[in-house]
């Protein structure tokens, strides 16, 4: 059972997919039906909602908007189902999360784990997956919220919190720039690298860098995981890169390596986000644990230094961001 309009389920399917015939296939209905409802739906509104091309077809900027709400109205129509089924309505307390690796290590387990401290009848579900695919997890509303690094404007989220995350290179203990605390990129392109792959945030930044300060960068190993990077290091292959989400701060009895400070403005063009779905209202739990979230992301603190910036109006485009 579903309490979204037949015409928005079919909106939905088609601006998910891009095709009236794929969207068939994922609902099980005839291609022929999806057409008419799109075309009824598109008439009423006074408004073409998709661009048609030969081979696909995309929203135009009023289908952005009815797609908002439309994924607004399937997120809460599937809560409530669920309250109604279990009967457990307003007692139902779990939170679904999507982050990036990197927020995976310390934060959002951390976070969870305070959380319960305080409310221990709440359950998490936590889903890690890459930076594009969190937001739009959260986005779609299949996760209550994201901790994720962005670059450029986050327009289909709602970005509650936003800070600039240093870069540290993590190097072995006893390395030659272990105890540092700060080197350059030139002095980090001495040594054999651990990097992510070009489709990742941080080693876009990077290169970057590199190209603007003439150096030349040949990874010894190239994997978007952060734990074969950890060992690579630890092993002794050379100087892996990471965002410094508190890892600074909690100094290498815990990983065995050490952490140094990358320092290259380059890397302040991504910012550490947490996100939540445009116009949604949160039940309780997910509300209350996007703000202890929030609270305890590195650098939240630091509003003065231009670091953090509070929740941003939902009727308005966040500010340039960035794994």
């Amino acid at each position: 059972m579903q309490l979204v309009p037949v015409s928005l389920t079919y909106f939905l399917e088609v601006a998910r997919t891009g095709s009236v015939s794929e969207a068939a296939l994922t609902l099980n209905v005839a291609p022929s039906a999806i057409s008419r409802q799109i075309t009824k739906l598109e008439a009423g509104l006074g408004v073409p909602l998709f661009v048609r091309h030969p081979r696909g077809m995309t929203v135009t900027d009023a289908g952005s908007r009815l797609l908002a709400h439309a994924r607004r109205s399937e997120a809460e129509s599937a809560a409530l189902l669920d309250e109604l089924r279990t009967g457990r309505g307003a007692d139902v307390r779990s939170v679904t999360v999507a982050c990036s690796e990197g927020f995976a290590r310390r934060v959002v387990p951390a976070a969870m784990a305070a959380f319960r401290g305080e409310h221990p009848d709440v359950t998490f579900r936590l889903d890690i997956v890459p930076r594009q695919e969190a937001t739009r997890r959260v986005a779609e509303g299949i996760a209550d919220v994201a901790a994720t690094y962005a670059m450029g404007p986050q327009h289909d989220v709602r970005v509650e919190c936003a800070v600039v995350i240093p870069v540290a290179a993590i190097v072995p203990l006893g390395h030659a720039l272990a105890g540092r605390e700060r080197i350059t990129l030139e002095e980090l392109c001495a040594y054999p690298l651990a990097l992510g792959s070009s489709g990742t945030s941080q080693r876009e930044l990077f290169d970057i860098g590199v190209q603007l300060e003439g150096l030349t960068a040949r990874p010894a190993l190239v994997c978007d995981a952060l734990a074969p990077q950890y060992e690579f290091v630890r092993s002794g292959g050379g100087i892996a890169l990471v965002g410094d989400l508190g890892d600074l701060d909690e100094g290498a009895s815990t990983d065995g390596v050490a952490y140094v400070r990358v320092d290259h403005p380059v890397f302040r063009q991504r910012e550490a986000q947490i996100q939540t779905m445009l116009g949604r209202r949160l039940p309780w739990a997910a509300t209350q644990f996007t703000e202890l979230l929030v609270s305890m992301l590195p650098g939240r603190s630091s509003q003065l230094s231009g670091g953090a910036r509070p929740r941003s109006d939902p009727g308005r485009s966040p500010r340039p961001a960035g794994r």
